[in-house]
């Protein structure tokens, strides 16, 4: 699955794959290898690109990541893509939480009618032998569960609608 990360004002897609002995760094169209990293509790470690290893500490706070390395301290954020899908329906009242890939719907963890807030589970699917869950990309009202467990669903397609939250 790629992963997107904002630094500055640009976006980064990128995604590690398996190698015999390490791993490897696929940036667009750029591969890295080997890629490592190996840290400690204290928030420094040691990260390893293409042989070279660099010192450097970092710190998350949620979706964020301070890393300081080569004397500079950057801040990236993680940009989720089950939020990413996630878009406004023609009302302004909904919002549809759409599936990123094609998968099947392992588990449901909420039910119509449930008040749930950013962040809360919905689902739980697997795609290409993983699995991951859906969340909410905010608060509101289950209005429908578009998939029951055991359905398989394509890229794009709502999963869940959310409506806003009764007052």
């Amino acid at each position: 699955m790629k992963h997107c990360f904002e630094l500055n004002v640009d976006n980064y897609e990128l995604w590690l794959s398996p190698g015999q002995r390490d791993y490897r760094l696929h940036l667009g169209d750029e591969v890295i290898a080997p890629v490592a990293l190996s840290h400690h509790f204290d928030g420094s470690g040691l990260l390893v690109i293409a042989n070279e290893s660099v010192p450097i500490r970092f710190a998350t706070d949620g979706d964020t990541l301070h890393l300081h390395i080569f004397g500079r301290t950057h801040i990236m954020r993680y940009r989720d893509p089950l939020r990413e899908l996630a878009c406004l329906d023609e009302e302004a009242s909904h919002l549809v939480a759409r599936a990123p890939m094609p998968g099947v719907v392992i588990a449901t963890k909420v039910c119509r009618g449930d008040v749930v807030c950013a962040g809360a589970t919905l689902m739980v699917v697997e795609s290409m032998k993983l699995e991951f869950v859906v969340r909410a990309p905010r608060g509101g009202v289950v209005e429908r569960i578009h998939f029951g467990v055991g359905e398989s669903f394509e890229r794009g397609l709502a999963l869940v609608t959310l409506s806003e939250e009764r007052r």
